[in-house]
């Protein structure tokens, strides 16, 4: 079985966020980058495809040089391929082509992306890549189980859980569930010095021009100041909370 897993670099969630030229682009001064956390766990599922069905395991985004250091971790936690495709992100829409086009090529047998990035939370991706390249796809994805062609898909809808089987090729959008927080791998020193040895393939981007654009950017609104109430003055708190606050 031949996997690609797509992942997404983003910035770390306790990094400080600004932005610059007029608010109309993102500042990446001193922002720590990371593995998208959604993809994060498809990259460990994937790993465990890896080591108990003898799977191959790719990993691809989209990015500049800036991205290599994310592909070279996701190397270091098992996978044996990086691709980058060598262009600045715009939108979901540009970012799916340009992976349909790795999978195309490619010839994977199942697809691991995201639900979302925990950046512009957009959740489009895979689902468009699935559409483009005819494939099925399971989004929302909590748990998953190959046996042979046949897959085994668990995802979570309003109230419940949906189980779906389906065959390969397959696309899955998988998040938290598919492995929980504690299964997530942190590379070691022989696999980081590995990493180092394993093929990372830069492909230049396919024509597509991005369907949405960027006009502005603009930071939540700072919260008010904390008013403080005595314990004993249970008057004043219904009040503020009924006037002010408006809750009850």
């Amino acid at each position: 079985m031949k996997i690609l897993v797509c992942i997404s670099n983003v910035p770390d969630t306790t990094s400080k966020i600004n932005f610059t030229q007029d608010l109309t682009a993102f500042d990446t001064t001193g922002v720590q980058f990371v593995i998208n956390p959604n993809d994060e766990f498809g990259l460990t599922r994937a790993m465990w495809f890896k080591e108990k069905q003898g799977a191959t395991v790719h990993v691809a985004t989209v990015g500049s040089t800036s991205v290599e250091p994310t592909i070279r971790k996701a190397l270091a936690i098992g996978a044996d391929e990086g691709i980058r495709i060598d262009a600045e992100p715009e939108d979901g829409l540009f970012v799916a082509r340009q992976l349909a086009e790795v999978v195309k090529n490619g010839g994977y047998d199942l697809v691991i992306a995201g639900r979302e990035s925990i950046d512009y939370n957009g959740g489009m991706v895979p689902g468009m890549m699935a559409a483009m390249l005819d494939m099925n796809f399971v989004n929302t994805c909590i748990s998953l189980e190959i046996d042979g062609n046949k897959a085994t898909a668990i995802r979570e809808i309003d109230g419940g859980k949906e189980t779906l089987e389906t065959t390969l090729p397959l696309i899955i959008g998988g998040q938290k569930g598919l492995v929980e927080e504690s299964d997530l791998r942190i590379p070691n020193m022989r696999g980081i010095m590995m990493a180092r040895q394993k093929k990372l393939t830069v492909v230049p981007p396919v024509e597509g021009a991005e369907g949405t654009r960027d006009i502005r950017f603009e930071r939540p609104a700072p919260k008010g100041p904390v008013k403080l109430v005595d314990p004993g003055n249970l008057d004043e708190l219904i009040e503020l909370l009924h006037k002010e606050a408006k809750v009850i």
